[in-house]
């Protein structure tokens, strides 16, 4: 066998050296994907047992709970199916739907207390936190993922 035909693409040879889903990653598929289906379960549930016709807005917030929670059960089981190295790009898809889900849970904080007259002010404050700590996550996320891809592309180069 000649050199040629011995060099292998970075992918492969980097899924060669760590295994495709090591137990952390799976462990953390495993618990996005059944936290996200108790979760919308459980907001199904409880709004299938409410008596009774319910507020516009507190249909809305059921309906976008049950939403969030079939996306970290679908995020989980995409996880989970995964064959190849993923290069962070799990993370960034984990932070984008963090800062999807704390956006829209502020956003219904806020028109829930501009309805009611009062405290708009702490729903704000508290979701901005919450937005401002997955947008950080979220940058980040995307970092590691560029980094991981440039190393690909540099041993690429290095190999052929």
């Amino acid at each position: 066998m000649n050199d040629d035909e011995r060099r292998m693409p970075a992918e492969e040879m980097i899924g060669r050296l760590t295994p495709v889903l090591s137990p952390r990653v799976r462990v953390r598929a495993v618990t996005a994907l059944l936290s996200g289906l108790a979760g919308a379960a459980f907001v199904a549930t409880l709004w299938a047992s409410e008596p009774g016709p319910l507020p516009g807005r507190t249909r809305v917030a059921f309906g976008l709970f049950i939403v969030l929670g079939l996306a970290w059960a679908c995020y989980g089981g995409w996880l989970i199916t995964r064959r190849a190295p993923l290069f962070a790009r799990d993370r960034v898809i984990a932070a984008w739907l963090a800062v999807a889900a704390s956006g829209a849970t502020t956003a219904l904080m806020a028109a829930v207390a501009v309805q009611r007259g009062t405290g708009l002010g702490a729903a704000l404050a508290g979701g901005s936190g919450f937005v401002a700590l997955a947008l950080v996550l979220a940058v980040r996320a995307r970092a590691r993922h560029r980094h991981l891809l440039r190393q690909r592309d540099r041993l690429s180069r290095e190999r052929g």
